[in-house]
């Protein structure tokens, strides 16, 4: 989405990305049943699933998943967002993705990368599971 021309439209994208970022799962639901696509990227390729997973908020997750949002999408440094789930310890996000069919081998690093470094074996059972 270019944004750089139209303040309105650059205006209303990041309201979206806020309200993914907060957590605000009703409000962007109407959102996006009203049309703003699900995989909706900001300038760093991060999308509205890759930000309410960094950010912990997991039904918010489960609601993007459920309207079409790709759990795979890695952003422009190539991280998904379960590795940045992973990074962040959200074990309820965890769950949201790999029950939405994240790949826990994608991304750089990917989550099973990131789970190794630290140490998770909880994520890492959790991975071998799926």
């Amino acid at each position: 989405m270019d944004t750089a021309e139209d303040p309105e439209l650059e205006e209303f994208a990041t309201k979206m990305f806020d309200l993914a970022r907060a957590g605000e799962t009703e409000a962007l639901a109407a959102y996006v049943k009203a049309g703003v696509p699900a995989n909706l990227a900001n300038h760093n390729g991060d999308t509205l699933l890759m930000l309410a997973a960094y950010h912990g908020h997991a039904a918010t997750v489960r609601m993007l998943a459920e309207h079409g949002a790709d759990p795979d999408r890695a952003n422009d440094r190539g991280q998904t967002p379960l590795s940045g789930a992973v990074f962040k310890k959200e074990s309820a996000v965890v769950r949201a993705l790999l029950d939405a069919g994240a790949d826990p081998e994608a991304g750089t690093p990917s989550a099973v990368d990131t789970a190794r470094m630290f140490a998770n074996e909880q994520f890492l059972a959790w991975f071998h599971e799926n």
